[in-house]
């Protein structure tokens, strides 16, 4: 316990006004770490209810703040129902136990994706004002379904595979943020009844431009919209009785033996459990019948705490592809970043610019691409004989590891360090890291319970 007085002193006056009594052993000093996130994309999701920021950009923050939620649940979330589920009680700093946090964090999280909906309904009718418009089928003219026709069966009905949902038919594995559609269907011919799936490949886009309208009306279709046209084509001879979209988030913590001899080999072991993590949440449009939800529920393994009825769009995290970079007035004026004089004043020489004095670089004030150059140049240069680098998160086609071949290649000595526990990213790393050993450079890695 520590004791603390405060005093108001004024010449040799003191007059003594508080006493603070602070227990340094007290869990209640600390904010609990989930909680804590939870309020940060409260933050994210309230610049997209800020009328002060362009259109578009609030279209956009909203779609990062269900992608953040996407990926707290799938690992901060998914860590703490394992603990629960492996019955360790052992509390977090601020004295919450696993199953108290889940509890209040399952109670937030509602509140903001009830909220994420209330904005979106929002940004629909302010996005129509600005020319944009997201269509319902009834929008739809005869010429507007001739065009769409063509898109569905050039684009996406190649890539679909309609299942029936019965014993003869096992359900099929759906990843982790995979779309899928739950169909109830009745046969005209005899009144056969068939619960059937359509399961949505991730690399179909979620909305489709549409011929632009009147005045310029930029107009643009949901996927999910587009199938329920087609679904005569789709099912052949049925009638649609009831539907369901869904969305699920599985398990993707990635779990490392802490003694592993090869950690290459473990993150590669580790990510092919993460894709057959078990569901740790569902969400589904609030229109699902119930004997839809059972047939889903039992087919994923998921319980009834862990589904979450959406009055609204399923997948917020696709509404990145809704920002328009041809609309440039509805978005932030692009930056561009400023080149260091000095380096323009050598003519782009970085080596003869820091030669001079010492260079600092302010990003993103200052272009990156200085970065790179002095990777490109030290790469060609006779008088450099090594080179050494730390990787954390590099671009599919990195200039920095095309940098670092090149001048493994010319017979420098590289080494370059690669922190493998990027979330969500460890797969690229590791492809890098080949990449770069293949080159001859000498590859280290980051330590397992390091980042």
């Amino acid at each position: 316990m520590a004791n603390a007085d405060f005093f108001n002193s004024t010449g040799s006056d003191q007059t003594k006004f508080t006493k603070l009594r602070v227990d340094n052993n007290d869990p209640k000093r600390f904010f609990n770490r989930e909680l804590s996130w939870i309020s940060f994309n409260w933050r994210v999701l309230e610049e997209a209810d800020n009328d002060s920021i362009p259109i578009l950009e609030r279209v956009r923050f909203l779609a990062i703040s269900a992608s953040n939620l996407d990926e707290f649940y799938s690992v901060r979330v998914a860590g703490l129902r394992e603990m629960v589920k492996e019955k360790i009680s052992f509390p977090s700093a601020d004295g919450l136990l696993p199953i108290d946090q889940l509890s209040l964090i399952e109670k937030e999280a509602r509140l903001l994706i009830d909220h994420q909906q209330t904005v979106w309904r929002k940004l629909l009718l302010q996005l129509r004002d600005a020319n944009i418009a997201i269509l319902e089928l009834n929008d739809l003219s005869n010429k507007d379904y001739k065009s769409l026709q063509d898109v569905f069966f050039e684009q996406v009905f190649p890539v679909l595979t309609p299942l029936a949902i019965d014993p003869a038919h096992p359900f099929p594995f759906i990843p982790s943020g995979g779309f899928a559609l739950a169909l109830s269907l009745r046969r005209k011919s005899d009144g056969f009844a068939l619960e059937a799936l359509l399961p949505v490949p991730g690399q179909i886009s979620r909305f489709y431009r549409i011929a632009d309208g009147p005045k310029g009306l930029i107009r643009f279709l949901p996927l999910e919209r587009m199938l329920e046209s087609f679904l005569d084509k789709l099912f052949p001879g049925y009638d649609l009785i009831g539907k369901s979209a869904f969305r699920i988030l599985r398990d993707s913590d990635l779990e490392l033996e802490e003694e592993a001899e090869d950690l290459v080999r473990e993150f590669e072991t580790a990510l092919k459990r993460r894709r057959r993590g078990d569901v740790i949440r569902m969400k589904v449009t609030a229109d699902t019948s119930n004997d839809l939800l059972k047939i889903i529920s039992r087919s994923l393994g998921v319980r009834p705490g862990e589904v979450i009825k959406v009055d609204g769009m399923v997948g917020m995290a696709d509404l990145s592809e809704l920002v328009l970079t041809e609309r440039p007035k509805l978005l932030w004026p692009p930056f561009t970043s400023r080149m260091p004089e000095r380096v323009e004043d050598h003519n782009g020489d970085i080596f003869s610019a820091i030669s001079q004095k010492d260079l600092l670089l302010h990003h993103p004030y200052e272009s990156f691409d200085i970065v790179v150059r002095f990777l490109q140049q030290a790469a060609t240069d006779p008088s450099v004989v090594a080179i050494r680098q730390t990787l954390y998160r590099t671009s599919t086609e990195s200039p920095i590891v095309q940098a670092l071949c090149e001048a493994a290649e010319e017979g420098k000595s590289v080494t370059a360090l690669i922190e493998l526990k990027a979330r969500f990213d460890e797969a690229a790393n590791i492809r890098q890291s080949r990449t770069l050993e293949r080159a001859g450079v000498q590859v280290i890695y980051g330590f397992i319970d390091w980042k």
